[in-house]
């Protein structure tokens, strides 16, 4: 019977100690992973106690998030990528030299009249460079500038293009057009060309809905007979049109905003219910149901130099593991109506690429005030707004050390330098009161999104989650308009309770810095513009309201003074 037990107690130890190694290695494999739910910033930790809960933040960030060693070469690489876009095997494609035809062509031509009842006017446009600048694309720079932060490599093997356009040539040699990342992740910013920054007016998503139309209202037949194209160029549009049939998109509800998340979750309703989403006839005709055919979930595009700091993804960190980049690809092509089977072979087969450009985005840097108006900065007020902030704002932004801080002997440069920043260990989702229709969108497909193949074998998981991740604040002053929905048109209005806010404002492109910038409440300065850049948040989906409770006190009066507004935006331009 001793013995027995001493048995016992002995295999007891032993299974205790495998559970221990196996936890351990677990552990130990998911502090590794970079992509895992359970991954945290490096760097020092500092915790606190705000509004009872427990915040804690690092002080490092995951810039070489793949440790790599070879990071001049990723980055080269990563900024072609992120130009001109490269997954091959992406079927909704535009037949460039047909394209070029319809330019050719007598402007009161048959082909000019059809195409412009079907796309509302864009028949108007005279080039092909006005189709880019419709869209939204800007003219590469003509030389390298100071004032941009990120590296636009190859730039003079594109530069007869513009950023975000993308051609290529079929095996038989018929060019095809398409559009890269940076047709939404590219600005012109006082004529500096910024990668990696949000595009203030993107209509990538206008540009396939219109296509859309023309595919489905345009026979192979029509195509051969009012632009004799090539057979090459026959079966990219036969592709096209195949792959249209599984897109269902929206277009945005203001200029400035797109409709991807819409476009992601409506064509995954025209597919089979399968691991694969597989592209079926009866599924296209007949797709199930999805409230985002009638909600609205626009966003803007996300700068991409707040990734470092960040360990979820997307405005609403609903993405809880996984590669972002790896995700977007995935995502982007089903908005293309691409073979997801096709998809995972390419993917398996250029994970090279993937890593490039993953090593790219992460690299971002924001631009600096500074470079565009120099020694304008007020240390003093900066100083005074750094002290206001600290006491109201780094539960959720982080906090921010500066050089003032280090060294009062410094000089101008090295005062407003920011030595060191401190964001969540792990990223937050906090709910604010603002305009919840784009984080709410996420439910309505998110297990769609979780059984397929691409997504359990890349670890990614979706997982919906009420309010908004704050985001990092570095390079804020360059970010307007405000919150996800562009319904903020100043940071002083972001400083604003919403009751007071403007319902309606006009946006325009940041051409001139003296004009077209309010230095003061740093965003859009009050003026009347063309009407298709009204923005009016009073319609669904775009409201201004939130962010709001920590601007009052406990008698429900404004806490922040005028004054004290524009000392906490002058810390913000430093940032």
């Amino acid at each position: 019977m001793t013995q027995l037990v001493q048995v016992r107690h002995y295999l007891t130890m032993k299974i205790g100690f495998i559970v221990f190694l196996i936890t351990y290695a677990s552990s130990s494999f998911a502090a590794q992973n970079p992509w895992s739910k359970d991954a945290t910033l490096p760097g020092k930790m500092k915790c606190f106690i705000k509004h009872n809960k427990k915040i804690c933040l690092s002080s490092g960030n995951r810039k070489n998030i793949l440790n790599r060693n070879d990071m001049d070469e990723a980055i080269k690489n990563g900024s072609t990528h992120a130009l001109s876009y490269p997954v091959t095997v992406s079927e909704l494609q535009v037949p460039f030299k047909a394209v070029m035809a319809y330019f050719n062509s007598d402007t009161n031509s048959p082909i000019r009249r059809y195409i412009y009842k079907i796309t509302q006017g864009a028949s108007g446009l005279k080039d092909i460079d006005q189709i880019y600048k419709w869209v939204g694309l800007h003219k590469y720079p003509k030389q390298k500038q100071k004032a941009s932060p990120n590296i636009i490599y190859n730039l003079h093997k594109f530069d007869h293009e513009r950023m975000g356009a993308t051609i290529t040539e079929t095996d038989k040699g018929a060019k095809q057009l398409t559009f890269s990342c940076a047709a939404c992740h590219s600005s012109d910013l006082f004529g500096v060309k910024v990668l990696g920054m949000s595009n203030r007016f993107p209509r990538a998503n206008e540009f396939f809905y219109y296509g859309k139309k023309l595919l489905a209202l345009t026979s192979t037949a029509v195509f051969k007979g009012i632009l004799n194209p090539s057979k090459e160029e026959i079966q990219i549009y036969k592709k096209s049109k195949n792959a249209i049939r599984y897109i269902n998109l929206k277009k945005p509800k203001a200029l400035g905003l797109d409709t991807s998340l819409a476009q992601v979750g409506l064509s995954l309703a025209k597919r089979a219910d399968d691991k694969y989403a597989s592209r079926k006839v009866w599924n296209s005709i007949f797709p199930r149901k999805n409230k985002l055919s009638k909600r609205p979930a626009d966003s803007k595009p996300a700068v991409w130099w707040n990734l470092k700091y960040k360990t979820k993804w997307l405005s609403d960190g609903s993405v809880r593991s996984g590669n972002p980049v790896f995700t977007n690809f995935l995502w982007n092509e089903i908005g293309r109506g691409t073979d997801l089977r096709k998809l995972e072979t390419w993917l398996d087969e250029n994970q090279d690429i993937v890593d490039d450009l993953t090593s790219y985005v992460f690299n971002t840097e924001p631009p600096k005030y500074n470079d565009f108006f120099p020694n304008e900065i007020d240390i003093a007020k900066a100083k005074r707004g750094q002290t206001t902030f600290r006491k109201n704002c780094i539960s959720c932004h982080g906090d921010y050390e500066k050089g003032w801080e280090l060294n009062s002997s410094e000089d101008y440069i090295q005062k407003i330098k920011t030595t060191k920043t401190w964001y969540h260990t792990r990223t937050v989702t906090i709910d604010v009161g603002t305009d919840p229709y784009r984080y709410e969108g996420m439910e309505y497909f998110y297990k769609d999104l979780n059984k397929l193949q691409i997504s359990k074998s890349s670890g990614a998981v979706v997982t919906p989650q009420k309010g908004y991740v704050p985001p990092p604040l570095v390079g804020v002053w360059a970010r307007w308009p405000y919150f996800h929905n562009n319904s903020a048109p100043t940071l002083y209005d972001v400083l604003t309770p919403d009751y007071k806010r403007p319902k309606k404002y006009y946006a325009f492109e940041a051409i001139d810095k003296d004009k077209d910038f309010d230095k003061v409440k740093n965003g859009y300065p009050t003026k009347k513009n063309d009407r298709k850049y009204l923005f009016d948040t009073t319609r669904s989906g775009l409201s201004n309201v939130g962010h709001t409770f920590m601007l009052i006190d406990e008698n429900g009066q404004e806490k922040f003074s005028h004054n004290q507004k524009i000392e906490i935006i002058e810390f913000l331009k430093t940032l």
